[in-house]
């Protein structure tokens, strides 16, 4: 599909989020889950994907009663992506709405694992100041 077109979908699908989804986006959206910043309904290759954090290269899935049926899908879609360097995690709509807790817990142990250690080595004495840095600073 069209880089333009999977714009105008992802845009669109951002209009008529899921109430699981929009109780998913209030917990990490604004770097709310550890600091680390979350894009909706982000065009990665030929896929719109509910939530990803491209510093950690960690997608995020919640799925409906529809998701049951197109299981097949769903695995071609995850294989592409895990291929592509990025982790998966799928989780059902009733359980964000039930136990959203424990949704973002296991999203935390996933991203935390994942992360690289937050500080840096000590610099050499004359190179600057000690600081913090996330995967994919660039610094």
């Amino acid at each position: 599909m069209e880089r333009r077109h999977m714009l105008a979908r992802a845009k669109k699908l951002r209009q008529v989020m899921t109430e699981a989804e929009k109780r998913m986006w209030y917990r990490l959206r604004a770097h709310r889950l550890l600091g680390f910043k979350f894009k909706r309904q982000k065009p990665i290759g030929p896929y719109v994907v509910d939530f990803a954090c491209p510093a950690l290269r960690l997608v995020i899935e919640i799925d409906g009663g529809q998701h049951s049926i197109d299981a097949d899908e769903d695995s071609i879609r995850d294989r592409w992506l895990r291929k592509h360097g990025y982790t998966v995690l799928r989780f059902w709509n009733n359980e964000v709405m039930e136990n959203l807790e424990g949704v973002l817990e296991a999203i935390a142990s996933v991203a935390l694992s994942d992360a690289p250690s937050p500080l840096a080595p000590l610099p050499i004495s004359g190179e600057g100041s000690f600081r913090l840095r996330r995967k994919g600073s660039g610094r």
